[in-house]
């Protein structure tokens, strides 16, 4: 379980939301809105612990995630506006040095996590020489790699076409399924069909 209670978030001069509360469970799909600079991406940032709030907190498993981190980052994967790939590594390098650092193992291998995203041509390509999409498809990949626990998407179907957006929707609804839970950000429609997306809107706490 990830629950936050009266969060507040302040950027420079700027309140950005106040009095946040929202719980996910096993299965739970989470989809936040707002307009550009309410606080998307920092609220995303607030539930992972790579930011603190003003005040309020954030509890994963009913403890405080400040003296809780290990076991929540065992449990988590936090996708950004950047990738966290390296350029000078390949893809399939990228995945394996993920895997090996979170110390979690899966099903799926990295080779057919990345082919399933489309990307079995330029498996060992230096990051660097691949597209834009295609660095976000590498990306997602890296979550086959870590099912269960929560997800946390910013923006997630950033530079992706038709057919990987609806690919991207598919493995979200399978997180889900497989009793994990996703808070993302999207001006797009995802995940329809299957688990039911709870929406929250920022300019509901402000």
């Amino acid at each position: 379980m990830l629950e936050a209670t009266g969060l507040e978030c302040v950027r420079g001069h700027r309140r950005l939301f106040t009095g946040l509360h929202c719980k996910l469970e096993s299965g739970d799909l989470l989809q936040i809105h707002g307009e550009n600079g309410a606080g998307k991406t920092s609220l995303l940032r607030l539930l992972c612990g790579l930011s603190l709030p003003e005040a309020g907190e954030v509890r994963w498993n009913g403890a405080p995630l400040a003296g809780n981190r290990p076991d929540f980052h065992r449990a988590a994967a936090y996708l950004g506006h950047r990738t966290s790939l390296s350029g000078d590594l390949s893809a399939l390098e990228n995945l394996r040095t993920a895997r090996a650092l979170s110390g979690r193992g899966a099903e799926i291998s990295c080779t057919e996590a990345l082919r399933r995203m489309g990307l079995g041509d330029c498996l060992r390509l230096p990051c660097r020489a691949l597209s834009a999409g295609q660095r976000q498809r590498a990306a997602i990949a890296g979550l086959l790699l870590r099912p269960g626990g929560v997800w946390l998407l910013d923006e997630p179907a950033t530079a992706l076409d038709q057919h990987a957006i609806r690919q991207l929707g598919d493995i979200i609804q399978a997180q889900a399924a497989g009793g994990g839970m996703v808070v993302f950000t999207s001006h797009r429609e995802l995940a329809a069909g299957g688990a039911p997306v709870r929406q929250l809107h920022l300019a509901d706490f402000q």
